[in-house]
């Protein structure tokens, strides 16, 4: 499995990440997040080859691809319920997008809804709540039990070194990790950093 740390605020959290063997770093432009960082910031950072990744939620698609530019950023991870075309337009091959299975009142909802995406996202991650992000909390992982999905995904929502062997039960193509490897919000903490390496067999 991928580790992807999420809400990386400062270049000694994100040397941190990479250190701990993340192949994704995280970072957070919504306006209301306390993890929220400038446009320009990820291109400031050391990443010793990890991608970087920006969690984008109310912005156009024109806003999101000049943002991905200026932060020379590899993903863009849309948040805000953006539909195929927006996907399309940032461009399929740079887009993770966001489900959140505890919204469908069936399954077979869910399903269709990750079949719309299909062609239009190289990965899916899936979270807790209904919209948005950053709710600190787990959701069932039986809603994603036996489900056939698409597309590799992440898994989020309350990722932390105890939650990792009932995340890889569900053959994820990586975890992303936020409050649940923080001291603060937007502050990591490298001892549980590096105790979800170890967890996942990124790290001794």
């Amino acid at each position: 499995m991928k580790l992807k740390v999420c809400g990386l605020t400062c270049a000694q959290d994100v040397g941190a990440a990479v250190t701990c063997g993340a192949h994704y770093l995280g970072f957070i432009f919504h306006p209301g997040s306390p993890r929220r960082v400038d446009h320009a910031f990820p291109a400031t950072c050391w990443t010793g080859g990890s991608k970087k990744v920006g969690v984008f939620t109310g912005e156009d698609p024109e806003e999101v691809r000049e943002a991905m530019d200026r932060g020379k950023l590899d993903l863009a991870q849309l948040h805000g319920g953006q539909d195929a075309d927006f996907c399309r337009t940032v461009g399929p091959d740079r887009v993770i997008k966001v489900f959140w299975p505890e919204k469908y009142e069936s399954r077979a909802e869910l399903v269709a809804d990750m079949e719309a995406f299909r062609e239009a996202a190289a990965y899916y991650l899936f979270d807790a709540g209904s919209s948005g992000g950053g709710h600190g909390r787990s959701f069932s992982r039986s809603l994603l039990a036996g489900l056939q999905v698409p597309r590799p995904f992440f898994l989020a929502g309350g990722i932390a070194p105890g939650s990792v062997r009932a995340a890889a039960a569900l053959g994820p193509y990586g975890l992303d990790a936020n409050s649940g490897v923080e001291s603060a919000p937007g502050v990591k903490d490298t001892d549980k950093l590096r105790e979800l390496a170890q967890a996942m067999g990124l790290a001794e």
